[in-house]
């Protein structure tokens, strides 16, 4: 997903309708409501003049503990001075986009005295990326070197009078060192920035290659999987970090537009098993691979571990809603024959939402499924031939994935890696099995055949010939209804995980491969944005990539009605993914 070309200059004929001035005109504007009441900061609306930059106020809070005020700096292209090569369309500008966030954010923090007076008064703030380099409106890079950070600045007060002498300190002496320090090429680091842009450039490339080689996913010679904890994405610094060692089987070597030569394991197409004891770095493995459609900041130890950009993470979701999903691939022949080729419900069990979250990630067009055992049903997974004795097939509605597995590969070209360790059965449909030891892979793939070979199963493949239909739904525009109260509409991201959209709220806590709040508002911008292109006939696939298109050709601010910096680039399968967790969705077969 790349930024359209607009770049900064998308939000100019909004500051013409602004007014402003000068920034003289502007210190006398705050020297003429110093003392009144807090809503006298919105007569700063504008754009105003300073040496080296344009401010642009564009929204100012009604009160001192609201949502600070929003505000854009737009440093001209002779002022900030960026190499034509740094910002080249594509990679290299999204990372310069990157580091330009990280490096106002570090200004920020180190330069903004913090709190003055009542509220959020004293702060200055631009959105925070994580450990993935994500495209972003929190700056922008027209095609000419012009440079726009948008932030949000929480103006002061005493009490809820303006506060016109620290807001002046604020605006004429932190926010221009602010600027100097991070969007002038000349006060950065060049070599670090150089660092930056090309190690995404060399993911990207490394990612857009795996189909081409046969893979679905690299993992680099001396990668750093492990992560600080549970809740810190950071590699792991302290105690015994392993780096990554390919087994010579997997081994295969990449030439990268700028690192050169890299070796590492390649994880080629088909059916892949991940085994190995408890605690020694399945899991581990799979997430990095998960994480892998996205690239990653120099240092992070996953910098190119890369994986096909259209994997998905699939586990069972007990609740969710289900609306007329064809799970009959995997469940039929359900008690009093209920339907489940246009299966719906409020409330799906564990095995009923994993088979739905695997066809309507194949809805959207995935080729590979990341599937750990420890967070997927049972029922889903296997049935063992003791079970298959004691429960007749025809008394049986659930199909496990164990039998189709396979049929998705030669069918649909649909890869597996599945992370696995109470279950055998799967030995017999692997292409592959990689057994970590200890944090290092190890290739058992002769060793898992043997296994199989000496303890043949007695199971019955339930499977039948074919995979089955993937039946195309088309979403319903009214059913997409953000109205709330007074309000026309009602879109706001609650962290991470959820979307109040409208009155109903959107669970995304088992949409694993979302990694950053402002990528969940966008979203939720995006299934507002999404009702334009439902006309009954397009399918929920062909909704969703006209809205990626959308992005493509006019960036993340096509989604939104004013200039925002909080938003981040998403797949087209966590927008279907939100889509279809809306308890309110009607979907109808495509006319």
């Amino acid at each position: 997903m790349r930024n359209g070309r607009d770049g900064p200059r998308s939000g100019r004929g909004e500051d013409r309708r602004l007014g402003g001035g000068s920034a003289e005109s502007l210190r006398q504007a705050l020297r003429r409501i110093d003392g009144r009441g807090y809503p006298a900061y919105r007569d700063l609306r504008g754009a105003y003049g300073f040496p080296g930059y344009v401010l642009v106020v564009d929204h100012v809070q009604g009160d001192p503990f609201a949502a600070p005020s929003r505000m854009r700096v737009r440093v001209p292209a002779r002022e900030a001075g960026f190499p034509g090569e740094l910002r080249r369309r594509g990679s290299r500008e999204i990372a310069l986009r990157d580091f330009l966030t990280r490096r106002f954010g570090d200004a920020c923090r180190r330069l903004a005295r913090g709190e003055r007076g009542s509220g959020k008064g004293g702060l200055i703030a631009i959105d925070r990326p994580g450990q993935e380099v994500l495209e972003r409106t929190s700056v922008l890079v027209a095609e000419n070197g012009e440079v726009e950070a948008r932030f949000v600045m929480g103006l002061p007060a005493f009490g809820r009078s303006v506060a016109a002498r620290d807001a002046q300190a604020m605006l004429f002496d932190e926010l221009p060192r602010i600027v100097e320090a991070s969007l002038l090429f000349r006060s950065l680091d060049a070599e670090a920035l150089r660092r930056h842009v090309e190690t995404t450039e060399d993911a990207d490339f490394l990612r857009a290659g795996l189909r081409a080689r046969g893979l679905v996913a690299f993992v680099a010679e001396g990668a750093v999987l492990p992560r600080a904890s549970g809740i810190d994405p950071r590699p792991l610094r302290s105690g015994r970090v392993v780096p990554f060692r390919s087994p010579t089987a997997f081994r295969v070597e990449v030439e990268l537009p700028n690192r050169g030569r890299l070796a590492g394991m390649g994880i080629p197409g088909g059916v892949t098993l991940i085994v190995g004891g408890g605690y020694h770095g399945k899991s581990t493995l799979l997430r990095a691979l998960q994480d892998g459609v996205y690239d990653h900041v120099p240092g992070d130890g996953r910098e190119l571990v890369v994986t096909d950009p259209t994997a998905v993470k699939i586990r069972a979701e007990d609740g969710r809603r289900v609306e007329q999903v064809d799970i009959s691939p995997f469940i039929s022949n359900l008690p009093f024959g209920r339907d489940t080729t246009a299966f719906s419900t409020e409330d799906a069990s564990g095995s009923t939402s994993q088979a739905a979250n695997i066809i309507e990630a194949l809805e959207v067009g995935t080729r590979l499924l990341l599937i750990d055992e420890d967070t997927s049903a049972t029922n889903f997974m296997i049935r063992d031939r003791r079970m298959q004795e004691l429960v007749a097939k025809e008394l049986e509605p659930i199909t496990p994935f164990v039998d189709k597995v396979s049929q998705l590969h030669a069918e649909r070209g649909v890869s597996t890696i599945l992370v696995i360790g109470g279950s055998g059965d799967y030995l017999d449909v692997a292409d592959r099995v990689i057994c970590m030891v200890e944090y290092a892979p190890v290739d058992v793939g002769a060793e898992a055949r043997a296994v199989a070979e000496r303890h043949r199963t007695v199971r019955r493949a339930e499977g039948g010939a074919r995979f089955g239909e993937i039946a195309s739904r088309a979403p319903v525009a009214a059913s997409f209804d953000a109205s709330r109260g007074r309000y026309e509409t009602r879109i706001s991201a609650r962290g991470l995980q959820s979307i109040d959209f409208g009155t109903h709220r959107i669970d995304l806590g088992a949409v694993e491969q979302l990694v950053d709040p402002s990528q969940t508002r966008a979203v939720g911008d995006a299934l507002r944005h999404a009702t334009r292109h439902m006309d009954g006939r397009r399918t929920i696939g062909e909704v969703v990539a006209l809205v990626l298109e959308d992005v493509a050709a006019r960036g993340l601010d096509v989604l939104s009605d004013r200039p925002v910096g909080d938003r981040a680039a998403f797949r087209p399968f966590e927008l279907a993914a939100a889509m279809n967790r809306l308890r309110t969705i009607e979907v109808r077969k495509p006319s």
